[in-house]
């Protein structure tokens, strides 16, 4: 019967364990800060281990390297213990709905998501912030307990909020950008699946270094484009130099080789032309003549007509060789019809499987006039009456990307997610194709009114409109709030014009401290008059639920899953995806309500140590699982 560790698993030891098993003679030991051997690795035999010459010191080499760079490599690897708990009241669809919003700082939430979500992500979206130094970063300390980097680390502000703004004069304008940028990117690179893709929003400001950024986190050789974004359209006459009317969406995959050939969606005005349709897919009829070429060979039409030379003399060229037309007219894909007077040869132009993505954006052409960033703002608009949040993407752009991103059934993340426009994207697109793409978007509760405090004059009509929005909402001042709303008003919209039958809700959960008291993970700290008078291990404010969540982020088991509870003798007994898990946090559980339990063959089973009267029962609740359930996993917390 294994103990639950109910906190992130540690990067460093994973990676530890990776090199000692390639290179045991490079593992030696050390002291950690209290003192406690621990292994560590000798990085000069290493460095030798991984070099055909000796290797007598530093040496010059390309890298990017900044002041914080150890940090945030630390920072993404550093294990934490902290749980997301389940938010029902501001759910949509909570027992049926496959999305999910994620309330909370993204990296803790990445952390949290490691192992329920890990190689299942097809797409990355984020539109993170621009470092312009007029918006707002995430400073993180992961080195020590979730209790210390607070205040008296001076990386929070009054309300809490681990937000800085990055101006320049704090002299470390591009590198705090790089370092939160860097833990990130990191991390959600575990959550991608093989062939997955990400996409980066940014402007000039730090394009040059995410670039440099992603290179080394995915690879040079997985960089697929930097496409350019025309997000404006007009003015800029009060620029002082030059007008900028265009940003870069960064496009990467975590394996290149594995990534299917791109395609494009096609508008509706050109599917227009491909009126026909037979049993290989849809077409048009189309000339076979080809302006120039050297295929030239008579055809002779059903009334003996030789077709061979043009009005002027010259030979006739056609589009394919005469092997292929021969074949082709005996397939039934070419025809000889008469139109007009004249004798004509066409052959069937098949809707393709679709159209390369072109890099370079041009509102108004690709993305139907809706591809500027006031575009963003009208999609918000017809959704609230007013603007109430600053630059956002356009629809249009997202459901582009996605187009191309991502299959009818696969699972986006944004963990930048501000107003939540990839889920009205998605929600659009599975409306028009009846797809089932799903969803996980991820916020901090950003303080509105602290944003209206600092935000420039032409900017706060804005974040006071989000107010009043709220106010009239009854709802706190957080973005998440806003995010939150803008996606149940983009599902009655869409389910009022189309109907459509897909999923309209999604499951809100929010970061919190660990389910589980610091003697939990510690006990030794403790001394044994502490241990005598603590009745729980759990902390008295969380429910059966919030420990099922924490359960469920360490087994692996995602949280979309179907989640069921039940009364067994006066009992609850929590169930996962049928037989996935089985929880019952109950005390003093009786071995009647345990051998209904076994009897279903759970594939995991939770209980609490004081789900046991003692060490006696213990063993009989092990026993009778190996005669009832023998292949059942049994875990205590």
């Amino acid at each position: 019967m294994n103990q639950l560790a109910m906190k992130t698993f540690n990067t460093t030891q994973v990676n530890l364990e990776k090199i000692a098993a390639l290179f045991p003679n490079v593992i030696t030991e050390t002291r950690d800060r209290q003192g406690k051997l621990i292994r560590a690795i000798d990085f000069d035999l290493l460095k030798q281990e991984l070099s055909d010459v000796l290797v007598e010191g530093e040496k010059e080499r390309y890298q990017l390297t900044w002041p914080g760079k150890k940090e945030a490599i630390l920072n993404a690897n550093t294990p934490i213990d902290k749980t997301l708990r389940p938010v029902k009241e501001d759910s949509v669809d909570w027992d049926s709905t496959q999305n999910l919003y994620i309330e909370g700082d993204n990296l803790e939430v990445l952390k949290l998501l490691q192992e329920s979500y890990l190689h299942k992500i097809k797409m990355i979206y984020i539109d993170p912030p621009y470092n312009t130094g007029k918006d707002f970063i995430y400073k993180d300390d992961f080195k020590s307990s979730a209790d210390v980097y607070l205040a008296a680390s001076g990386q929070v502000d009054s309300e809490g909020n681990r937000l800085v703004q990055n101006t320049e004069s704090n002299g470390k304008f591009h590198s705090d950008w790089l370092t939160m940028m860097y833990s990130r990117l990191k991390v959600s690179k575990n959550l991608l699946r093989d062939d997955g893709i990400v996409f980066i929003s940014i402007d000039e400001s730090e394009h040059p270094r995410l670039r440099l950024l992603c290179d080394e986190i995915f690879g040079i050789k997985n960089h697929i484009a930097d496409l350019v974004w025309q997000n404006k359209k007009g003015g800029g006459n009060d620029s002082r130099h030059v007008a900028v009317e265009h940003e870069y969406i960064l496009v990467y995959a975590k394996n290149k080789e594995m990534v299917d050939e791109l395609y494009e969606m096609y508008s509706d005005d050109y599917l227009k032309r491909y009126k026909e349709e037979d049993s290989e897919g849809k077409f048009y009829w189309d000339t076979f003549k080809r302006k120039s070429g050297k295929q030239y060979y008579p055809i002779t039409c059903p009334d003996g007509t030789v077709l061979e030379l043009d009005e002027n003399g010259n030979p006739i060229s056609w589009l394919r060789s005469e092997k292929r037309f021969k074949e082709d007219l005996a397939k039934g894909e070419i025809r000889i019809i008469k139109v007009g007077e004249n004798w004509s040869v066409q052959f069937k132009q098949r809707l393709p499987k679709g159209k390369t993505p072109r890099s370079i954006y041009k509102s108004g052409a690709m993305l139907d006039e809706n591809g500027t960033t006031s575009d963003g703002s009208s999609d918000l608009l017809r959704l609230f009456g007013k603007d109430v949040f600053s630059n956002p993407k356009p629809v249009s752009l997202i459901k582009h990307l996605i187009g191309f991103g991502i299959g009818s059934e696969d699972l986006a993340l944004d963990f930048f997610s501000g107003s939540g426009t990839l889920a009205h994207a998605i929600m659009e697109l599975n409306a028009e194709d009846n797809g089932r793409r799903k969803f996980i978007l991820v916020q901090l509760q950003e303080d509105i009114d602290a944003m209206y405090n600092q935000a420039e004059q032409n900017r706060k009509m804005i974040f006071k409109n989000a107010i009043d929005t709220l106010n009239e909402l009854n709802r706190p001042h957080y973005l998440t709030e806003l995010g939150k709303e803008r996606i149940r008003r983009a599902a009655g919209k869409i389910k009022e014009e189309t109907g459509a039958d897909i999923d309209y809700g999604f499951r809100v959960y929010r970061t919190d401290s660990s389910n589980m008291k610091d003697v939990y993970y510690t006990p030794a700290e403790l001394g044994q008059v502490d241990l005598a008078d603590l009745a729980s291990n759990i902390k008295e404010d969380r429910t059966g639920e919030d420990l099922l969540v924490q359960v469920m982020l360490e087994c692996g088991l995602e949280l979309s899953l179907p989640m069921e509870t039940k009364e067994v003798e006066g009992k609850t007994v929590h169930h996962v995806a049928g037989g996935s898990l089985i929880a019952c946090f109950d005390e003093d559980i009786t071995e009647s309500v345990m051998k209904k339990i076994a009897m279903e063959q759970p594939q995991r089973v939770v209980f609490r140590d004081s789900s046991f009267r003692d060490d006696a029962a213990r063993i009989n609740v092990e026993e009778l699982f190996k005669l009832l359930s023998p292949g059942t996993e049994i875990q205590v917390l």
